[in-house]
């Protein structure tokens, strides 16, 4: 297995929890979407569900160990 796509699995299970939390929270606290969270909550599991590969695959290049030291250089460089 890749390096990126074991980063990647790892990092989809914690942004399907945060998109579903968002979306949740959202419906909920929300009175005219509250009136209809039967409804919406089933989309806001599809939908964070649907949403996990595209954005944790925008992230798990960012995580590895040769970026961060990149990172830190421009930092103090700048």
């Amino acid at each position: 297995m890749k390096t990126d796509l074991f980063i990647t699995v790892m990092v989809a299970m914690m942004v399907n929890a945060v998109l579903f939390g968002i979306g949740a929270v959202t419906v909920l606290s929300i009175p005219a979407l509250n009136e209809q969270a039967k409804y919406l909550l089933p989309a806001v599991i599809v939908l964070a569900f649907a949403l996990t590969p595209f954005v944790s695959r925008a992230i798990a290049p960012h995580l590895r160990i040769r970026n961060w030291y990149n990172w830190r250089e421009n930092r103090y460089n700048a």
